[in-house]
């Protein structure tokens, strides 16, 4: 992917981050809505490019995602216990 690719990933995580910012667990339910709605491309584009030009909140979701450590689900919009899988 190209680094435009890559700013506009940025842009879209600085979004969720603003959207998320007032939840109990801000930076959980940030990395819970990425690791739920974006492809493993995606995600590997952003760690690559690191923090540089992300909010607080989505910089530390994107450490937790680098580190591997893929929260629990955090909404019931990303809890397939609630709303099913349409996954297999």
């Amino acid at each position: 992917m190209t680094a435009h690719t890559a700013e506009k990933l940025a842009y879209m995580a600085n979004q969720i981050a603003r959207n998320l910012v007032h939840d109990d667990k801000p930076v959980a339910a940030v990395a819970d809505h990425i690791v739920s709605f974006w492809t493993p491309r995606m995600i590997d584009t952003l760690i690559a490019q690191g923090s540089a030009g992300l909010d607080r909140v989505a910089a530390e979701a994107l450490v937790q995602l680098a580190e591997g450590r893929v929260p629990a689900p955090q909404t019931r919009a990303t809890d397939p216990e609630v709303h099913g899988s349409d996954a297999g």
